[in-house]
């Protein structure tokens, strides 16, 4: 299918040098939709391991905490209240393990917002992460009844509902660039029947001629089909590196952004099976180019008298 030369003199059309370009647009628009896919997912699969079957604890300050500024005597009830929600969470049976987080690692939350220079007398609340694994049995909202009646200014946030939120706005977008994938792919398809129709049209005489010579239909099914391929191959090989291109150039930006971006921007990192995935997008196009062409030939021909 692939040798040198052609019985159709289908090089010297004009179709020919634009479905080059097409296929080229179509399988960069692909590889960016598909990439975005990607990083949505693993997005919210990082997210989801890092939050399933964690619960956390916010100690608000207290008035008392704060009327006479941040000093010894004033942080120590908020650190008393701290060490009794500590006591009573490692107390409570599903509790795997509860932490309280440090104040630099309070600061480090922040920065993506409030910058690295935030005030010493900043009044933060204070926060346990909780570890209660893959426990059904736990009863949260008791748990966080306990916690409010017994520390002041204590609330329990549970991640599960906006877990859920989550998984629906990924597969949202996921959904919504799968489609996007599909009409690419549907427009590269017509593309190539609309290419293959009119060189139909063009060299019919040839095609006339050919069959008085004995060939067969699905040898001029081959022949177009050798035409589109290559088109398509050198189209989708432009397409693919500029698409590796500008996904190099967001990567290289969300890296320039720094630490500040992390917990506002999807991390752009794919692995190398999403890499390998992208890149045989140009490959399942000049198939999917290829059977277009030879069905489109072959339904043509057939309806010829």
């Amino acid at each position: 299918m692939f040798r040198d030369r052609l019985d159709l003199p289908l090089v010297e059309d004009a179709t020919g040098r634009f479905m080059v370009w097409i296929m080229a647009v179509m399988v960069y628009l692909g590889i960016m939709a598909l990439a975005g896919a990607l990083v949505l997912a693993g997005m919210a699969e990082r997210w989801e391991n890092g939050l399933t079957g964690r619960l956390t604890v916010q100690i608000s300050p207290q008035p008392d905490d704060l009327g006479r500024g941040i000093d010894t005597e004033s942080v120590a009830p908020l650190v008393q209240r701290t060490e009794v929600a500590l006591a009573l969470l490692r107390a409570t049976p599903g509790v795997l393990r509860a932490e309280a987080i440090t104040l630099a690692a309070a600061h480090k939350l922040l920065e993506p917002w409030l910058g690295s220079a935030l005030p010493d007398d900043l009044p933060l609340p204070a926060l346990i992460d909780v570890d209660v694994g893959q426990n059904t049995q736990l009863e949260v909202p008791a748990l966080a009844d306990r916690l409010a009646r017994s520390v002041p200014g204590a609330r329990l946030d549970n991640h599960a509902a906006w877990l859920d939120d989550l998984r629906r706005l990924a597969r949202t977008a996921q959904l919504v660039a799968l489609a996007v994938v599909l009409l690419v792919g549907a427009a590269a398809l017509a593309a190539v029947v609309f290419a293959v129709r009119t060189g139909l049209a063009i060299h019919s005489p040839v095609v006339e001629l050919l069959h008085i010579m004995g060939a067969s239909d699905r040898y001029v099914a081959r022949q177009f089909q050798a035409h589109i391929v290559g088109l398509a191959l050198r189209g989708g090989a432009f397409g693919l590196a500029l698409g590796l291109a500008t996904l190099a150039l967001l990567h290289r930006a969300a890296g320039a952004a720094g630490d500040a971006a992390t917990g506002m921007l999807p991390a752009m990192a794919l692995t190398p099976h999403q890499w390998l995935a992208l890149g045989a997008v140009p490959l399942v196009a000049a198939m999917l180019a290829a059977v277009t062409a030879r069905w489109t030939v072959l339904r043509v021909l057939a309806a010829l008298p």
